[in-house]
């Protein structure tokens, strides 16, 4: 009897999605330079006519921080800053202008490690950062104007998403982003400080793995990837992408804040 040459047989695929999944993500088109008192939303839905797209349930708007603390006013002119002796004592340290160094304090709770050339601090807003987020780059006007963070990313990410719902009828996810430097890695990633709209953790925990297994640890911080995701596009130079669309999305209906992200002080065993 002839013997049989291999059998072949379709995979079986458990708990496999077989289908291509995917979102886009598109750089909004002609942002202008922000100065204070700009209306941000109406820029952007300037820029989303240009663009030929309009709003949908589900889409969301990631926003750079600086173009919000323009249109806001947080810009800080050096000639008019004080340093205190702590900034004077740090600055020596650090090899930083006082003035900066005043500032900084000014938007920290407290800090987290110094060096010369480097300032990180725990900022109002409750995360770690280099400087607590103040910031000279991209902002235009003098050596002596530097710029602080939105004195509210949340709130303002919640009036950005109010007006676009009552001008488009669309809800959608705001995150207000912000690059931060990670202490254990090399290189800045696109984070979210301010969060409207959408959830900024997604709790995975008791859900299935593709065996079965229940998911004991598992909470991702989904606005954080969102923030990074929109920051390939957005750039940190001279790209002039300050607004970027993110559609495809599949998130459940919560209204989350940057906050959530934010490790308690017990559960940090970095501090």
């Amino acid at each position: 009897m002839a013997s049989k040459g291999p059998v072949s047989a379709s995979p079986v695929y458990h708990n496999v999605n077989t289908r291509p999944v995917s979102f886009t993500a598109v750089a909004l088109p002609g942002i202008p330079i922000i100065r204070p008192g700009d209306d941000l939303v109406q820029l952007i839905l300037d820029a989303l006519v240009r663009a030929d797209i309009t709003l949908q349930n589900g889409d969301v708007l990631v926003i750079t921080s600086k173009i919000v603390s323009k249109a806001e006013g947080r810009f800080v002119d050096l000639r008019t800053v004080e340093p205190g002796e702590e900034a004077e004592r740090l600055a020596a340290e650090t090899r930083k202008d006082p003035r900066i160094v005043e500032l900084v304090l000014r938007e920290s709770r407290g800090i987290s490690r110094k060096a010369p050339g480097v300032l990180v601090t725990e900022n109002r807003l409750g995360f770690i950062s280099a400087s607590a987020g103040v910031d000279q780059s991209n902002v235009d006007g003098s050596e002596n104007s530097v710029l602080l963070l939105p004195l509210d990313p949340d709130a303002s990410a919640r009036a950005v998403r109010a007006r676009l719902l009552q001008t488009t009828g669309a809800k959608v996810g705001i995150v207000i982003s912000d690059s931060h430097g990670r202490p254990f890695r090399l290189g800045n990633v696109g984070v979210a400080i301010g969060v409207a709209g959408m959830p900024a953790l997604l709790d995975l925990r008791g859900q299935p793995d593709l065996f079965g297994r229940k998911l004991h640890i598992s909470v991702q911080g989904y606005a954080d990837e969102v923030a990074a995701a929109a920051n390939l596009l957005a750039g940190e130079a001279a790209e002039g992408r300050p607004v970027v669309l993110l559609r495809g999305l599949d998130f459940p209906p919560l209204d989350g804040s940057a906050h959530d992200l934010n490790r308690p002080p017990e559960l940090n065993l970095y501090r």
